[in-house]
């Protein structure tokens, strides 16, 4: 018989059913009390374990801890008509260039792509939670700079960034054509290489 569950636990257990969001370590420890966030790590990582074989797991994503169903069950609790939502080429490439270079401008984006990226483009990003401002490039112009969010990484299924899959791994998965080729050299963009902000982005001097 396993052993049960200490008091910790199950108050961690407890509060992460009742969060309507996920929450990060620290969040955590301050809600039981000012917990020393190590013991809350270790309750953490006992939970886990214990719903490893359940029907839904404690998973980490960003840094916050939340309950999920099983893979393996998800289809049982997927409604009959799913909107699905369809990202253009261009959102797509956005998005990539994001990821894997975050924090970036919309001047290092369009210098990565080739293209000029349109307002509307980063909106349909930011809609979607994946996108979100992250401050602003101390250089002339002071440009906007974008990062993704935890809940990109949530719908992507990524613990971290670190998580993101290598050129390597999206040719083998078939995800590369010879034209998408070229996203081995955007993932390697530096972004010292990119034009003058002030330049490209006179736009973005606007207030905030």
């Amino acid at each position: 018989m396993s052993e049960e569950p200490g008091t910790l636990e199950r108050a961690v257990e407890a509060t992460l059913f009742a969060a309507e969001e996920p929450l990060g370590l620290e969040a955590l420890a301050a809600h039981l009390g000012g917990l020393d966030p190590a013991e809350v790590r270790a309750a953490l990582a006992s939970l886990k374990a214990r719903y490893r074989k359940r029907g839904v797991h404690l998973v980490e994503r960003g840094g916050r801890w939340h309950f999920e169903t099983a893979p393996d069950l998800a289809h049982l609790l997927r409604r009959e008509k799913e909107q699905v939502r369809r990202l253009s080429r261009a959102a797509t490439e956005v998005l990539a260039i994001i990821a894997y270079h975050e924090p970036v401008s919309r001047a290092e984006i369009e210098s990565i792509r080739g293209v000029q990226t349109s307002a509307g483009t980063l909106d349909v990003l930011m809609e979607a939670g994946w996108v979100k401002p992250a401050g602003r490039r101390e250089v002339p112009g002071r440009p906007v700079i974008y990062a993704t969010t935890p809940t990109f990484l949530d719908h992507f299924g990524l613990a971290s960034r670190r998580d993101l899959p290598g050129i390597d791994e999206l040719r083998a998965a078939g995800l590369l054509d010879p034209v998408d080729e070229a996203l081995e050299a955007q993932m390697r963009f530096d972004p010292d290489d990119a034009p003058d902000e002030s330049d490209a982005e006179s736009d973005e001097n606007l207030a905030d």
